[in-house]
C-alpha cells in the first residue's frame, strides 16, 4: 500500500478555526490517503480586536508568524514559512489571492516537485499596478492550477495570461451542515431574546456588512413599501449602521439590529428569520463574489431572495427567489409574495436545504478539492476515484 499524498494548505483566513473546516473536512474525505496540514498566522487582527490562532483537538496546523497583516495586499509570512515547504509535499494549496506579495513568497519558495495550486475570489478583470501585476505573472508562471471559487471568477480569469494554460476547477466555498442546519428551537429563543413574540409576523432578515454595495438601501425601501406585515432583523456592521438605525426608529419593535455576532451564533440568528434577503448590487470596483450567507441560510432551511448580481444567480439557481438589482418595486414583490405565503417558503426551504447539501456541504467541497490534487499530483485512479 502506497504511502499517503502529503496536502499542505494555507491562508491567513484559517487563523479562524471555522475558516480551517475546510482543512480538517479534507483530512477526513481523505483519511489514508491524503495527510492534510493547514498554515495559519500564530495572531492576525480582526474586526473585533486582534485574533490567536487556536487548534482544534486533533487537527494538524502549524502557527507562522506574519509582518504588515494590517494590509492583505502586503502581508508576508515569516520566514518558518519557507522552512515548512521544503518538508516535502504532494501538493501546495494556498488560499491567498496570486497578486498579493504572500503569493510570491508561496510562489518561490515552494520546491519544484510541489504542486502549487491557488485559490481565487476575484471575479473582475482587473489590471493591477505594479507591484502586483508582477506578483500575479510570477505566482502563476510557478502555478500547476487554480481553484475558482465561483463561475464568475472563472469567467473573470479563464482568458487572462497565467490562467488561460493552467488547470482549473470552480469549486465553491463549503458551508459547515454540522453547524448550519435546521434548528427551529434556536430561532425561536432568539427570537424571544429579540423580544418578539412568537405569534408575530415573519421575520425577513439580513446577514453581512452593513455597506452600500449590499444593496440595504433597496432593502429597506422595498421594506417600506410592501403591504404585507413583516418583522425584520438585521445582522452584522459596517459604516451603514447610523443610517439603518435611523430608519428603524420609525418602526419601533419591528426591526431589531444585532451587530458583534460571532460566527458560531450566525447558525441562531439565521434560524430566527423566516425568509433572508441579499440584495447586492454591482459597482465598477466590486461585485459579489460568493454569497456565503446564502449557503449559510440555505443549510439553515431558510429561503432566500437574492439579487442578480456576481455570483448570486450562481449559488441560488432554482433554489430561491433571484430578483432584479436596484429594483425597489420588484423587491417589493418578491418581499410580500413570500410574506403571503408560507407553503412557498417551505417549499423553497426544503429546495434550497437540498441544493446546500448536494452542492456546498463541507464533505462535498473537499472531496472535489482532493480530486483535483489527486489529478494534478499525478494520482492514480484508485487515488482519484476516491476523491470524486
Amino acid at each position: 500500500m502506497s504511502p499517503p499524498r502529503r496536502l499542505l494548505t494555507l491562508g491567513h483566513s484559517y487563523v479562524v478555526g471555522t475558516n480551517r473546516r475546510l482543512a480538517r473536512a479534507m483530512a477526513a474525505a481523505g483519511a489514508g490517503e491524503w495527510e492534510v496540514t493547514a498554515v495559519a498566522p500564530a495572531r492576525f487582527p480582526g474586526d473585533l480586536g486582534p485574533i490567536t490562532l487556536r487548534p482544534e483537538p486533533g487537527e494538524r496546523v502549524e502557527a507562522i508568524p506574519v509582518r504588515g497583516a494590517g494590509r492583505i495586499h502586503t502581508m508576508l509570512y515569516g520566514g518558518e514559512l519557507r522552512a515548512l515547504l521544503r518538508r516535502g509535499w504532494d501538493v501546495v494549496h494556498c488560499w491567498e489571492e496570486p497578486y498579493v506579495l504572500a503569493a510570491a513568497q508561496v510562489a518561490a519558495w515552494t520546491p519544484r516537485d510541489a504542486k502549487l495550486v491557488f485559490a481565487t475570489f476575484q471575479n473582475l478583470p482587473k489590471p493591477y499596478p505594479p507591484p502586483f501585476r508582477w506578483t500575479e505573472r510570477f505566482a502563476m508562471r510557478r502555478a500547476a492550477g487554480w481553484i475558482a471559487f465561483g463561475r464568475t471568477i472563472e469567467e473573470a480569469l479563464r482568458d487572462r495570461p497565467g490562467y488561460a494554460d493552467r488547470p482549473h476547477r470552480v469549486i465553491a466555498p463549503g458551508v459547515d451542515t454540522g453547524l448550519f442546519r435546521p434548528d427551529p428551537a434556536a430561532g425561536a429563543r432568539v427570537r424571544a431574546s429579540l423580544g418578539w413574540d412568537e405569534d408575530g409576523p415573519p421575520v425577513v432578515g439580513y446577514l453581512g456588512r452593513f455597506v452600500p454595495e449590499k444593496g440595504l438601501g433597496t432593502l429597506m425601501r422595498a421594506l417600506d413599501a410592501c403591504t404585507q406585515p413583516w418583522r425584520a432583523l438585521f445582522v452584522g456592521g459596517g459604516r451603514m449602521e447610523a443610517d439603518l438605525r435611523a430608519w428603524a426608529g420609525r418602526y419601533g419593535d419591528r426591526v431589531r439590529i444585532a451587530t458583534g455576532v460571532g460566527h458560531e451564533q450566525v447558525p441562531e440568528y439565521l434560524n430566527a428569520m423566516h425568509l433572508l434577503c441579499a440584495p447586492s448590487r454591482m459597482t465598477p470596483a466590486w461585485r459579489e463574489q460568493l454569497g456565503r450567507m446564502l449557503t449559510e441560510a440555505m443549510a439553515c432551511g431558510v429561503p432566500v431572495l437574492g439579487g442578480a448580481s456576481g455570483e448570486i444567480p450562481f449559488v441560488i439557481a432554482d433554489a430561491g427567489v433571484i430578483l432584479p438589482e436596484d429594483d425597489v418595486a420588484a423587491w417589493t414583490r418578491g418581499i410580500d409574495a413570500l410574506l403571503a405565503d408560507p407553503a412557498r417558503r417551505a417549499a423553497l426551504a426544503t429546495r434550497g436545504l437540498a441544493r446546500a447539501e448536494a452542492e456546498f456541504a463541507l464533505e462535498v467541497v473537499a472531496r472535489r478539492h482532493l480530486a483535483f490534487f489527486g489529478e494534478l499530483a499525478g494520482a492514480s485512479s484508485h487515488h482519484t476515484n476516491q476523491s470524486s
